[in-house]
Order: structure tokens, then sequence, then C-alpha cells
């Protein structure tokens, strides 16, 4: 992507965020309408005077003249936000007020109030993230489209359904409000996970790794981080897990764009910078009586960033967290996960017999990571035409060309009779949100370091109220 488009998308979000908070979110369309004018502008004098100094002040200065035009040309023809209505009918306070909101601060608290608004709990989880890439994030319909594996009518009308949803609101979310913060704080953090997901391994058929939106997600995760409401112990623990998986990024895809295997990245390529990042936000995390899915997740990314060799992995204290997992959100995937760290302690044949187990098994007969696990677990085992049959199923459903070169590799491991080194890099943070389950009972922070069995509380199920799962769109996207 040139610089000016990166430029472009950072800038995108942060405009149409202080635009929606004086036009009002059912003015939303005109927002983006202004943004895109000052983009054209930007585009019109750069081309003849050279890029200015600060390009992002620029940006910003020429979207407040476009709305100062709007405003002085409509205001008698258009209801405005409820908040400013009165004070820009006066070309006294007009330009004070523009020039108020968009000052640093207010813009920062623009784009959270936006970021929220998109996370609105009527709307389903496609279409927040959907709306979180396109308003927040600067995304186009067809690269929204192609995230998701999707036509570009479809995802055209799913974010034009969603805004009318949000216009009905009138005004952005306000993050002044801890009870309203707090209630819609979940949904936020799953938008951006399953936003972080998309990217580290996603179903675009054009790449397997898509590193621009999950820098998009650790962004707004961090100014999440930065308001007092949203500095919880799931937010730091979520920012933990995006870190230290992350750092793994430049060694997950080689030059030609073929998948490394996870025993065979060169770790050295491996960001400690972000590491560290990492492990400092997880201990941040362990405050408090919150013990959160994102919590887990991230001790398990965490047991293995800060392993020097594959073979200095601590596999039993990975087992141990996933069988934390299990208490917090069972479901097959986690099943999945924790079986194949159990192959990693106990052997190949131990960690199928954990598959053949895991009960629902039949709902991920559809993610192509499960017969590959199947088919690695088999070889391992020396039944090498047991194996070629699973690793030949997840062939055909295999989501992009990086990800069929790689079976086609292990398919070739088996027919060679090679001796296979263990591939579990697409497992290890597993898609755990493929099931969604509504714990009753709170869970207390403990020393989840060490095992379920030391300072946490088990989920009650007396009185054998079934646990109720909801399917999410994206099962097959694991972390």
């Amino acid at each position: 992507m040139e610089p000016i488009d990166h430029l472009f998308r950072r800038e995108s979000g942060r405009m149409v965020a202080a635009l929606t908070r004086i036009f009002g979110v059912h003015n939303l369309t005109l927002a983006e309408d202004v943004v895109q004018e000052a983009f054209c502008r930007a585009m019109e004098v750069w081309k003849f005077r050279g890029v200015p100094e600060n390009p992002s002040a620029w940006l910003m200065a020429t979207a407040k003249n476009c709305a100062l035009g709007v405003l002085r040309r409509e205001r008698t023809a258009r209801t405005f936000a409820p908040e400013v209505a009165r004070l820009i009918q006066s070309e006294w306070t007009l330009a004070p007020v523009v020039e108020e909101l968009f000052g640093s601060n207010a813009i920062k608290d623009d784009l959270l109030r936006m970021m929220f608004s998109c996370c609105d709990p009527r709307l389903p989880e496609e279409s927040q993230v959907a709306l979180v890439l396109h308003i927040l994030c600067g995304f186009s319909v067809d690269e929204i489209a192609s995230a998701f594996v999707s036509g570009h009518s479809a995802i055209e009308k799913r974010i034009t359904r969603a805004k009318k949803v949000l216009a009905k609101s009138k005004t952005l979310f306000d993050v002044r409000a801890p009870a309203d913060f707090a209630a819609r704080l979940p949904a936020v953090h799953e938008a951006l996970y399953l936003l972080f997901n998309e990217g580290y391994h996603g179903a675009s058929p054009e790449a397997a790794v898509r590193s621009e939106l999950c820098h998009e997600a650790m962004r707004l995760a961090a100014l999440l981080l930065e308001h007092p409401l949203g500095a919880t112990p799931a937010t730091y623990a979520l920012s933990a897990l995006m870190c230290l998986n992350a750092a793994r990024l430049p060694a997950r895809v080689d030059a030609s764009g073929n998948l490394n295997s996870f025993v065979d990245q060169d770790r050295s390529l491996w960001d400690q910078e972000m590491v560290g990042e990492g492990l400092k936000l997880l201990d941040l995390s362990a405050t408090g009586p919150e013990l959160s899915e994102y919590h887990v997740q991230a001790a398990i990314a965490s047991v293995h960033a800060t392993a020097r060799r594959t073979e200095d992995t601590d596999w039993g204290k990975i087992v141990s967290l996933y069988d934390t997992l299990m208490t917090i959100r069972p479901s097959p995937v986690v099943a999945l996960n924790r079986a194949i760290a159990i192959a990693q302690r106990d052997g190949p044949e131990q960690g199928l017999e954990e598959i053949l187990a895991i009960a629902g098994r039949e709902r991920l007969s559809g993610y192509p990571f499960y017969a590959a696990a199947l088919g690695e677990l088999e070889l391992r085992s020396g039944r090498r035409e047991l194996a070629r049959e699973h690793f030949r199923e997840a062939l055909a459903l295999a989501h992009n060309a990086a990800e069929r070169r790689f079976l086609d590799q292990r398919l070739k491991a088996c027919e060679e009779g090679e001796t296979p080194r263990a591939n579990y890099e697409r497992f290890w943070s597993g898609v755990l949100n493929s099931l969604k389950e509504d714990l009753e009972d709170p869970l207390e922070w403990g020393s989840f370091f060490q095992g379920p069995s030391k300072g946490l509380k088990q989920p009650d199920n007396k009185g054998g109220k079934k646990p109720r799962f909801r399917r999410s769109l994206y099962q097959r996207k694991p972390i």
C-alpha cells in the first residue's frame, strides 16, 4: 500500500468521527462525503505543491473548513447533532465550536464514541466489524468483501443496513456513562478480537495473513486502553494477546508468500520488542477478580513467545491453560487445541484419542485444519495412507493459495515417506470463538498460570441448566 493510502486510511476514521459528532449520526453519509471531498482536494493540491510537512493537519483543516461550509449552507435545511445544534445557529459561535470539536482531545474522544456506536447490540457481530473496518479504519467495500470472503453487493447492503440502525441514535455513544460503557465494552472487545482474528488467519482468497487488519485492531485497542473506563483487565488481556501474536507475523509467511510452519519459523524474526510489550500488558491484566478468555489465550501465547526453541515449550502448562479455557468457554475448537497440545506433550496416539473424544466434533467438519490435525497425527504415528486421506480432505477445504501450497507439502511428506516435523501454528490460539457459551456465574481471577485447580472458581451448573451456544460466523478463523 502506498504511503498516501496509509495516511488517508489512518485519518479517515478520525475525520469521520469528528464530523459525525457535529452533523449527528443520522448524517453519517454527509460526514463521509465531506471526508471524501477533503481527500480529493488533497490529491489535486498535493499533485502540484507536493505533500505538506504535516499532511494530517492539512487534511483535518480542510475537513474543518468543508464542515463550516456545509453548516452555513444547510443549517436551516437540516437538523444536526442535538448537542451542538443551538451553538451552530449563530455565526458568533459557529467557528469557535467547530474549532473546539476538531481539537486533538475531542477527536480522540470522538473515535472512541464512534467505536462504541459501531458495536451497537442491535447489530449482528459481522455488521459491527464491517462498520469498524469501513468507518474507523477507512476500508473500502471491496476490501471488506475480500476479508469476509463475500461479494461487493452483499457487503454494501450489510453496511447500509447497519448505518440505518445507527441513524436512529442521532448522537454518538456517550462514553462518559460508566454503566452504559461497561455494558457495551464486551461487544467492543469481541469486534476488535474478530478484526485481529481476520487478519491473523482469515479466509481471504488472496492472502493467508493480512497484517494491516491486525495493526488496525491493535491501534483501536490502544485507544480503548487510554480511556479510564476502557482500561479494564479484559482490555489489557486482549491487547496482550494481540501483541504476542502479532510479534510472530514477520515469520509466518516467507518471501514467496508460503506459510511457514510454527516449528520452521525463524524465531530471530519475531518482534521481541512487541513480545515484551505483550508480556507487560499481560501483567497489567492480572488485577481484580476478572478472568476472561482473553487472559487465558494471552497466557498461552506468552508460553510460546518466551520459549527460545519449539522443544523448550512447556506443553504441560499449555494443556493446563486449555483446561482453564474449557471451563470459561468450552467449544469443540478449544477441545481440538487442547488435544493438539496433549499430542505434543504425550505423543500422537494420545492426541488422536483426545480428538476422537471431543463432544460435538462434527461441527469441525468444515474447518480445514481439523482434518489437517488428524493427518499430522496419523503421519506421526506412521499411518501414511490415513494421513493422506485427511490431508486431501483439508486441501479441499483450504481458503487460499498459501493454505493449499502448505497442505500440498504435507501430502508430499506422506508420499515421500519423510519423517515429518509437526506443524501446529494454525492451532495454537485456536478458533476460540466458534461456539460461544453464555456463562451465568462469575469467574474469579486466580493463579491461572498454575492451572484451573488453584484460585479459579469453576462454573456451577446446578439445576441441570444447559449452556446456551450460538454459532459465530468466524468459527473458521483462529487467532
